[in-house]
This record gives C-alpha cells, sequence and structure tokens, in this order.
C-alpha cells in the first residue's frame, strides 16, 4: 500500500515552499494537483513522475485519482496553494479516506499560506490574536458566512479575508465591510496583497473606511487590523504588548486598571469615529455609568471638553461651581492640585439657607446666585438639581452670568429635561449636557474630570491623579 502526501507549496514562488515539501516532489512516483500550479513546481518535479493536472472545482476527482495511485503502491504527492490544511485539499484527503474505508497512510505537509505571505510583505499585521474568513458561498451558506465576520468584527480579531471577490460574487464583500464598519473605526488598518510572492504582485496599504472592494479580486489576500492596530511607513502593525510594561512605569495599580476599562469601553462603542474631546468625554461617562446609552444621550458642543481644558491650561478658569457637594466630591483633588484649580459649592454656606428663606426659592438656586455674584465666569457644573440649573439660565438671561462652560447633567423627573433644554441656546458657551431624565453627581463629575486630564486622551491614558 503506497501513501498520499499532501503538500502546501505556498503561495506561488519556489522560496516560499519549504524543503520537506521539495523533498516529497522529488520523491514523488505521481503528482496530483490544479494545473495552474504545476508552474511553481515543475524544475523539481522527477524524471519519469507521472504529473496529473486537472482544472478549477474538480477536486474530488484529483483526491480520487490519487487514492486509487497510492492503493497501487505508489507514493502520491497531492499540491495544494499555500498551507493544504487551510482552504487546501488536506481535510478532503481526510475524509475521503474515511468514506473509503483506505488503509492508504496519509501525511500532511504544511506550507506558507497566503495570509502569512500577504503579512509579511504588509509588515506585522497579525501580531495578535486573528482569525481567516472565506467569503466563498459555495459550499458554506452565507449566513454562516455572516455570522463569522459578525464575529471578527464584535471579538476585535485581525481577520484575514479569502475569496473575497469573484465576477458572479462581488457584493459579499461590500457586506463585509459594511458590518465592520458597525464594530471598527473608520481608521482600521486594511492592507491587501494580490498575487502574493508572484511575478505579478500588489501591495496596497489603506484603512477601512477607504478601503475600495472594486480593486481586490479571487487572488487577493484582504488583511484587516484590530483596534490597537496601526499604520506606520506604509506598514501595518498590531502590537502584541512587548512595550506596556515600559509604557505603564510608575502607573499605579488603580490607572491601569482604568487604562484598561477604557480600552474595553472604546472597542465596544458602536460608533468609534467621533472626535476625540467628545470621545474622551463619553468614555469617562461610560466608565462611571456601565451604560451604553451614553453614546445616544451624551451631548457635546463641538471642540466643548478641548476649548475648556486650554482655558484651564492658560490660566484663564480658576474655578469649577457644582449644584451639589457630591460633584465637588468627586472632582479628583490631584487635577485639581496639579493645574491650580478650585471646585466650590455653596450649599454649606450659610448665607444659603438665609437667602432661601428670605426669597423662598432652594437652596441649591440660592446657591447659584451666590456663586454667580463672586464667581460669574467659571465653570458650572450640575449633578443633581434641574432648579439650580434653570437659575442659572435665567441669570445669563439677565446678563449676571458668563459662564466658561455648562456642564448639564441634572437627573430626575421633574423639570429634568427642560432644565437641559434650557441651555441648548446659549450658542456661545461650551456645554456637554447628558440629555433626557439621566444624570447624577458621579456622571456631572467625571465629566469635570474628563476636561481636566484632556491632555491624556491622545494616549487614551486616564487615572493619572488617582
Amino acid at each position: 500500500m503506497g501513501k498520499i502526501i499532501v503538500a502546501g507549496i505556498g503561495p506561488g514562488s519556489k522560496e516560499d515552499i519549504t524543503p520537506a515539501v521539495l523533498e516529497a516532489v522529488r520523491a514523488a512516483d505521481a503528482i496530483v494537483g490544479y494545473k495552474y500550479y504545476f508552474q511553481f513546481i515543475q524544475e523539481f518535479v522527477q524524471v519519469g513522475c507521472e504529473c496529473i493536472d486537472t482544472g478549477m472545482k474538480r477536486e474530488r476527482e484529483r483526491a480520487e485519482q490519487a487514492f486509487e495511485l497510492a492503493e497501487q503502491g505508489k507514493t502520491v504527492v497531492v499540491i495544494s496553494s499555500g498551507d493544504a490544511g487551510i482552504y487546501g485539499m488536506t481535510p478532503l484527503v481526510y475524509e475521503m479516506k474515511r468514506e473509503r474505508g483506505s488503509d492508504v497512510e496519509i501525511v500532511s505537509l504544511p506550507g506558507i499560506s497566503a495570509f502569512q505571505k500577504a503579512a509579511s510583505l504588509l509588515g506585522a499585521p497579525m501580531g495578535h490574536d486573528l482569525c481567516i474568513i472565506s467569503l466563498s458561498d459555495l459550499m458554506t451558506p452565507w449566513e454562516v458566512i455572516e455570522r463569522r465576520i459578525k464575529a471578527a468584527a464584535v471579538g476585535d480579531f485581525v481577520t484575514a479575508v479569502y475569496n473575497p471577490k469573484s465576477i458572479g460574487r462581488y457584493w459579499q464583500l461590500y457586506r463585509l465591510v459594511e458590518l465592520f464598519l458597525q464594530q471598527r473605526s473608520a481608521d482600521t488598518p486594511v492592507g491587501y496583497v494580490r498575487q502574493a510572492g508572484r511575478d505579478e504582485q500588489e501591495i496596497k496599504v489603506t484603512t477601512l473606511g477607504e478601503f475600495d472592494p472594486e480593486e481586490v479580486d479571487m487572488f487577493t489576500v484582504i488583511l484587516i487590523g484590530n483596534s490597537q492596530s496601526y499604520i506606520s511607513d506604509n506598514h501595518i502593525i498590531t502590537p502584541r504588548g512587548y512595550y506596556r510594561e515600559r509604557d505603564n512605569e510608575g502607573v499605579k495599580l488603580g490607572q491601569q486598571i482604568m487604562i484598561e476599562s477604557f480600552r474595553t469601553i472604546e472597542s465596544e462603542l458602536r460608533n468609534k469615529d467621533i472626535p476625540l474631546d467628545h470621545k474622551w468625554a463619553l468614555l469617562h461617562a461610560i466608565h462611571t455609568t456601565a451604560d451604553f446609552e451614553m453614546e445616544r444621550i451624551l451631548y457635546t458642543d463641538d471642540h466643548a471638553v478641548e476649548m475648556l481644558y486650554n482655558k484651564v491650561a492658560n490660566g484663564e478658569l480658576k474655578t469649577i461651581v457644582t449644584d451639589v457637594t457630591m460633584v465637588t466630591s468627586g472632582i479628583r483633588k490631584g487635577a485639581l492640585a496639579r493645574l491650580g484649580m478650585e471646585a466650590k459649592c455653596y450649599l454649606s454656606d450659610p448665607r444659603v439657607a438665609e437667602m432661601a428663606t428670605a426669597q423662598s426659592i432652594t437652596r441649591t438656586q440660592a446657591g447659584i446666585r451666590l456663586a454667580v455674584e463672586e464667581h460669574p465666569d467659571a465653570l458650572f457644573a450640575f449633578g443633581n438639581a434641574p432648579t439650580a440649573l434653570m437659575e442659572l439660565c435665567d441669570l445669563i438671561r439677565k446678563g449676571k452670568a458668563h459662564p466658561a462652560g455648562i456642564i448639564a447633567a441634572p437627573v430626575g423627573f421633574v423639570h429634568v429635561r427642560e432644565s437641559k433644554h434650557m441651555v441648548k441656546p446659549f450658542k456661545d458657551i461650551p456645554k456637554i449636557i447628558v440629555e433626557g431624565r439621566k444624570g447624577g453627581s458621579n456622571l456631572a463629575a467625571t465629566l469635570c474630570n474628563a476636561i481636566l486630564t484632556f491632555d491624556d486622551a491622545e494616549q487614551l491614558k486616564p487615572g493619572r491623579d488617582l
């Protein structure tokens, strides 16, 4: 009884064929394969070796011929491009051995797969967890393929795409891009290589948002990076994390946990293609509440966070006024000290109770009236009392207050929505608003912290002042 050696001959150049495969080809009594691939091994085939080549979509016939020859006592090499075990002949040969009840020995020799060759040409895109998806639905229902695409996108896997497009299958790749953009930033690196390792080789690096499916064909392998991948010198790099320890030197445990939390939140955002300062506030809001509805209800004026941080950094903004003491307590003392800032709540001021009684207003309203007298240009942060926010709006309209900015996050059921609507007409005041009924002191405080630490946003490195 002979044997069948299923050999991956690599992506197309003789330099990428392993020594083990070359040895098998030289020793073969017969070689079976798709006719296009014989050109890559012809010079290594011994005289007298029987070469049986067939066209595309004749995989079963090739396997049957290999068994017939092997059962005659011959050593048969079945060649397959790339690695024969990845979308190649190896699974079919093993299945047929079982189906025939054959005693023929099967040997599988690995080869360099097209995605590995493409990855080497593109830099280092496969540096972390990865998956491979074929878009060919000849033997796999599209519903199954789409489910796998969604899982890869949600799981943040670096993804290699095989069989991306043909004359008859033109829309599937467009659908893959659509599904990935629901989970990944438009800036996600994408690289693709056509005819990897062959004379016709073409290499392209782009992004998910700029990627044009019309530029690829069945000879193209596409590699999509994960949320950590980046482009450098026209190469794609997906970091493994070797520099994380160095980057975290001097970082306390609490900050490390917060950094990992922010990375997790960012990877789960439905829309990652948002301005950095809005994203920074959003990450803080979700981190504090574990509520991804913040993606929908957190409103920021254009560049509001950045403008307010710049006012702090250049010394224009020195004071934060809050409606209740819980907001003040949540603003990081280290950040305030580092930036020369002060956070104040007037509720404990003895003048507040007197004013509230004398004028028949709430204590929080009275606190805001006193605050405006002493700090009319402060950043005002509201996490509890809609009446206090409404009071500030009234004072602005009367020309008695001109805040540097407003954080509107009161919570509750009475006048809460209305108070937030009242803030929006002040176009010249940078505003951060938690829409609807939701809010709270913790939210108002964390949004203040987002402003005070905006210089850490680019590196996605929160928690400096913990």
